[in-house]
């Protein structure tokens, strides 16, 4: 078995101020994503967990459904040891990668989808980690979850024709981003997020665009 991909590389060659991705049918019939990186790409399957294995996420679902089972539906004693976030962490990575991925592509409603999926994993963790620290090595990505599902959500706005209704779920993108830092008291850290400077740009975009018409 050749396990050499540089001919693959070579044919498909590294932009660092581009997302370079594509989408295609593979060997078993199912859609995938390969995102070019610089050392190479990732592979994605398009439904599902990204790797095609079982969710760490719905696995902890479980456990937790049978702990509660156990104690008349009370959930304390039910926590995750930093092993446990760990994985979970892995996950939402996939996903993160994943929908980046599916922006770009344009698939929207995939976006949303992902992006669920990836809050209820940061809740999840939050609520139940071992130490707040656990729960922040995972939580401190929010914000660039929050942006992409944001972008998500205006973007199928403007498939529409809705350019006013985009706008205001840019404005409500970027008043959760800030909600989010104030409720876990880091509002130091809204003056200098990449995320909000980001979407307040492409606000600024649509509305000089609407103001055009």
């Amino acid at each position: 078995m050749n396990f050499d991909i540089t001919r693959i590389l070579k044919d498909w060659k590294y932009e660092s101020d581009a997302v370079l991705v594509r989408r295609f049918v593979g060997e078993d019939g199912d859609e995938k994503i390969q995102l070019r990186i610089d050392l190479g790409l990732l592979h994605m399957n398009v439904r599902g967990k990204p790797d095609g294995e079982d969710s760490y996420f719905a696995i902890e679902l479980a456990r937790l459904q049978t702990h509660q089972a156990e104690n008349a539906g009370d959930d304390d004693g039910f926590i995750l040891t930093a092993e446990r976030c760990s994985d979970l962490q892995r996950e939402a990575i996939q996903y993160h990668h994943r929908y980046i991925c599916l922006l770009q592509l344009e698939e929207y409603s995939l976006v949303i989808q992902d992006t669920d999926h990836a809050q209820r994993i940061f809740e999840f963790v939050e609520r139940y980690a071992e130490t707040v620290e656990l729960a922040w090595a995972l939580n401190q990505t929010r914000p660039q979850m929050l942006m992409i599902r944001t972008r998500g959500i205006a973007e199928q706005c403007l498939d529409k024709g809705d350019r006013d209704g985009a706008i205001s779920a840019v404005d409500a993108g970027i008043v959760r981003i800030r909600e989010f830092f104030k409720e876990r008291d880091r509002s130091e850290l809204i003056e200098i997020s990449d995320e909000i400077d980001s979407l307040e740009e492409w606000r600024a975009e649509l509305s000089a665009e609407s103001d055009g018409q």
